[in-house]
């Protein structure tokens, strides 16, 4: 599968600053990392649609995506979810809703990798 690493600033600076202030609206997701068992934390945006709030991967099969797959218990901004994989025929319209969330930034994510194929989509169902 496709996957579109991020330039150094984006791993170790900007990614930082976004979990910390929130920038463009995001928020931590902190999952397990399959191989150490130690946390990993990245900013995302998570859309909802129809009441289902999501993960969607911007650059593909990136490390978090594999790390979801592995441990599917995950927490987004402070709560507990647990994540399951939206099939390829039914990520439209949640990547429809993530796109404008995402903004400008984004874009030339989705111009690289085929939209459907190689932008994992999770579904996250709150743990009680």
């Amino acid at each position: 599968m496709a996957y579109l690493k991020p330039p150094w600033f984006t791993r170790r600076i900007f990614n930082r600053i976004a979990m910390t202030f929130g920038v463009g609206g995001s928020t931590t997701l902190t999952v397990i990392r399959r191989g150490t068992g130690t946390p990993q934390q990245i900013p995302v945006v998570v859309p909802e649609v129809d009441g289902v709030r999501y993960l969607v991967s911007t650059r593909g099969e990136s490390d978090w995506v594999r790390n979801v797959r592995a441990h599917p218990t995950v927490t987004v901004g402070g709560a507990t979810y647990v994540a399951s994989e939206v099939p390829i025929a039914d990520r439209a319209p949640v990547i429809a809703a993530y796109r404008p969330l995402a903004g400008k930034v984004v874009e030339s994510y989705w111009r690289a990798l085929p939209e459907d194929a190689n932008h994992p989509v999770f579904a996250l169902t709150p743990v009680d």
